[in-house]
């Protein structure tokens, strides 16, 4: 016969989490951009991972960013990927959105064909698509040629709508470099093959950030969760959501193409587009406190412009909600 501890041994220990988390009041929706750093929450939902506390999670793409803030505001989005500083910027407006994790260390390139850019002053007089005007990439990118000794005047940036839209003024010549996150850069030097053309990624920016502020890491995007969910699943709840993610990144780096296979329906993106990003996106589940210090160091240098970037302050210790 078994006994009560040997029982217990074989159950697994999710199953028995379950049974004291804080399930969500309504289905658990994990909301991301179609960018690396969501790639993990569809491997988490794909997996089961949160079945014990959010048995009919799923997963769906924001479009844009007017369409994330929109969400997270009126509480129709609970659990989003954003851009870490909209997180601080919604926080410090008293919006009730706080960051549980940071998912990318930086996935921001400049590509460009070959042999044409070899670093940031070798963009000058040249053109430049910067999708997202006055959003994550295009703020980091004017500290980067600020930091280079150039001004926004040296350099002729064209402002697409959406990174397809910046791929596509690359590959047909339009202009000269585009500056692209992960997957959208890899799609851009596989799609040149295509048409005979050679691009490459020619700056790596999250080198460049490193230099220029000493941070080793661009914190670029994480997980937001609102309050209302917090309170719903509890801080057990919190916690078993970041343990899922934890190890949905852990089977991205085991089976990328497994990975790919899961997202290209939801990114509407060919896999080995995706597959081909991974290596690239310097993905993590970074705890918010863990990555407290590279955090802080990108909010100030993004509020050194502005400090209503951020919501006019650096948060406060409750903005780090694990």
């Amino acid at each position: 016969m078994l006994d009560r501890r040997t029982f217990l041994a074989g159950i697994p220990a999710a199953l028995l989490a379950g049974s004291r988390l804080g399930h969500a009041a309504e289905p658990l929706t994990l909301w991301g951009p179609p960018a690396a750093p969501s790639i993990i929450l569809a491997q988490a939902v794909a997996d089961g991972l949160l079945k014990p506390f959010a048995p009919d999670a799923t997963f769906k793409v924001w479009k844009t960013p007017d369409e994330m803030r929109a969400g997270l505001s009126s509480g129709t989005m609970t659990a989003v990927v954003v851009p870490t500083y909209v997180a601080a910027n919604l926080y410090n407006r008293g919006l009730g959105v706080r960051l549980a994790n940071v998912l990318t260390k930086g996935l921001l390139y400049v590509v460009a064909p070959t042999g044409t850019v070899t670093d940031i002053t070798s963009l000058k007089g040249k053109r430049v698509a910067v999708p997202f005007r006055n959003d994550m990439p295009d703020f980091i990118f004017r500290r980067l040629v600020a930091a280079a000794g150039l001004q926004l005047a040296d350099i002729t940036i064209e402002y697409p709508a959406t990174p397809p839209e910046a791929l596509q003024l690359l590959v047909s010549g339009r202009v000269d470099a585009a500056l692209l996150s992960e997957p959208a850069s890899s799609g851009a030097i596989m799609r040149a093959k295509l048409s005979m053309m050679s691009l490459e990624r020619a700056i790596d920016c999250q080198k460049v950030w490193a230099k220029v502020t000493g941070a080793p890491t661009i914190p670029q995007a994480g997980l937001a969760v609102t309050d209302k969910l917090a309170t719903q699943i509890g801080a057990d709840g919190v916690a078993a959501l970041q343990q899922a993610l934890e190890t949905a990144v852990d089977s991205i780096a085991k089976n990328p193409s497994k990975a790919a296979s899961i997202a290209a329906s939801a990114f509407n993106l060919p896999s080995p587009i995706i597959e081909r990003s991974i290596p690239f996106s310097n993905l993590v589940v970074q705890r918010a406190s863990a990555a407290r210090s590279d955090l802080t160091t990108l909010f100030e240098v993004l509020a050194k412009e502005d400090p209503r970037i951020i919501g006019g302050k650096l948060p406060d210790d409750r903005f780090y909600t694990l």
